[in-house]
C-alpha cells in the first residue's frame, strides 16, 4: 500500500503542537510497519535530523511560495506522481484537488473563533485563520475519513461546525517513552545551563496567545510569593509585551526579580527541565488535547491544569483541576502540591497510571488500521525504485 502523509512544517527548528503530533505519529509507524510505502511530504527547513527514516519511508521536500500556494498548487502536483492509495493531512487543513482518498486530522476550530482581546497573533496568522474558515467546511465534505485527538475536540468541531452528526474518529495524542526515561547527569546539567535553572521552580510552557492565560498564571505566582519567596517561576517564551499595562510598577518588579522567560525550550532538552520543576502548570483556556500535560506527568512532575475543554479528558484523576480564570485558586493549588508531600506522590503515581492511557504506537496501530481501509490493488513496487522522491520537487 502507497501512503501519502502531509507534514508541511515537520522540518522547522521550532516545533510545536501539531508538528510534534505528526512527527510522532511518524515515528511510531516506522517501528510497526515495515511493509507498506510511506511518503512523507514537508516543505525544506533546517531540522533535517528529526528523522532517521527506514527504508519504507521516504522524504518528499515540496517547494513553495507560501503555505497555501504549497497546500492547494505544489502538493497536489507532487501527489500526482507517487501514486498513492491514500493521503492523510496531519494539520486541520489539505488540498481541495485531488482524486486520492483523504484523511484529514482536524485537530480543533480554534481557528473559527475571532482573535481574544489583547491578541498577539500577526497579519499572517490571522489571515492563516481566516484561510482555514474559509476552507475547512468544503475540505472536510471531500474527506473519507475525519480523525481529531479528543472526545472533546469531536462534540466541539460538531458544534462549531454546526454539523452535530458528523462523523469523525478520536485518535488520541501519546506521550513519547523519552519523557519517562531516566535522565543521565550531563542532561540534567545541559538544561541546567542552557536555561540557568533554580534550585525551585514552577515550570509554565505557554506563549503570548491568550488563551494559554500568562497573565492569569502571573497573577497567580505574585499572589503564591506573599508566602514563599524562594520558589522561582520559569517559562518558556518571552516576556509578555504587555506585562507593565498588567500590573503595578511594583508588581513588575517582583516578577523581574523572580521570574525566568527562557525562551524555546528545545525538544531535547524538555525532560530534564519537566522532571527538574517542582510543579508543572498548564492553566490553559482552551486545548484540543494538551499534551504537555502528559508530558509532565512522564516526567514524575505533579501537575496544576484547567477545568475546560479537553484537559481534564487527558488530565484524568491525576491532576488537580482549577479554574483557570481565578488566580486565587491556582494560587492555592501551587501552595497545596508544595506543602502537602502525600498529595504531591499522590499526583505524582496518579501521573505514571494515567500515560499509560495514551500511547503513540497505540495510536500509530489504529492508524495503520485506518489506512489500511483504502488498500487497493495497485501493483506493488519496492521503496528503493522510489528514493528519488528524497529530493526538491519545486
Amino acid at each position: 500500500m502507497r501512503i501519502g502523509i502531509e507534514a508541511q512544517r515537520l522540518l522547522r527548528p521550532q516545533k510545536h503542537g501539531m508538528d510534534v503530533v505528526a512527527l510522532e505519529l511518524i515515528r511510531a509507524l516506522q517501528s510497526i510497519d515495515q511493509e507498506n510505502s510511506y511518503f512523507i511530504f514537508v516543505r525544506p527547513d533546517q531540522d533535517e535530523a528529526c528523522l532517521n527514516l527506514r527504508d519504507n519511508f521516504t522524504l518528499v521536500r515540496v517547494t513553495a511560495f507560501n503555505y497555501i500556494h504549497w497546500e492547494q498548487v505544489a502538493l497536489p502536483l507532487a501527489i500526482r506522481r507517487y501514486k498513492l492509495d491514500v493521503l492523510h493531512c496531519t494539520a486541520n487543513t489539505g488540498p481541495l484537488l485531488g482524486n486520492v482518498p483523504l484523511i484529514l486530522t482536524l485537530h480543533d476550530t480554534m481557528f473559527l473563533t475571532p482573535p481574544a482581546a489583547g491578541s498577539t497573533a500577526t497579519a499572517y496568522q490571522r489571515f492563516g485563520n481566516q484561510y482555514r474558515a474559509l476552507l475547512v467546511r468544503r475540505l472536510i465534505a471531500r474527506c473519507q475519513t475525519i480523525l481529531t485527538v479528543s472526545s472533546f475536540s469531536r462534540q466541539q468541531i460538531r458544534s462549531d461546525l454546526n454539523q452535530p452528526q458528523l462523523a469523525m474518529e478520536v485518535l488520541h495524542n501519546g506521550v513519547s517513552p523519552r519523557f519517562s526515561t531516566p535522565l543521565s547527569l550531563a542532561q540534567r546539567c545541559r538544561a541546567q545551563t542552557r536555561y540557568q535553572l533554580p534550585a525551585r521552580y514552577f515550570l509554565f510552557l505557554g506563549s503570548a496567545d491568550p488563551r494559554k492565560n500568562v497573565k492569569n498564571v502571573l497573577r497567580a505566582f505574585l499572589l503564591y510569593g506573599t508566602i514563599d519567596e524562594t520558589t522561582r517561576l520559569v517559562c518558556s517564551g518571552q516576556w509578555p509585551a504587555a506585562l507593565s499595562t498588567w500590573f503595578t510598577a511594583e508588581e513588575c518588579l517582583q516578577l523581574s526579580r523572580r521570574c525566568q522567560f527562557v525562551g524555546y525550550i528545545r525538544a531535547e532538552d524538555l525532560p530534564a527541565v519537566y522532571a527538574a520543576a517542582t510543579v508543572f502548570l498548564f492553566p490553559s483556556l482552551n486545548e484540543g488535547f494538551g499534551l504537555p500535560i502528559l508530558e509532565a506527568m512522564a516526567c514524575g512532575t505533579p501537575v496544576i491544569t484547567s477545568t475546560l475543554t479537553a484537559m481534564p479528558e487527558v488530565a484524568g484523576q491525576a491532576a488537580l483541576l482549577i479554574s483557570p480564570h481565578r488566580p486565587a485558586e491556582l494560587a492555592g493549588a501551587m501552595q497545596q502540591l508544595v506543602q502537602d508531600t502525600v498529595l504531591r506522590q499522590t499526583l505524582i503515581q496518579r501521573g505514571k497510571q494515567q500515560i499509560n492511557q495514551f500511547s503513540w504506537t497505540a495510536s500509530a496501530r489504529q492508524l495503520q488500521a485506518i489506512y489500511q481501509r483504502y488498500a487497493t490493488d495497485v501493483k506493488a513496487i519496492t521503496p528503493t525504485d522510489y528514493r528519488l522522491a528524497d529530493s526538491v520537487i519545486p
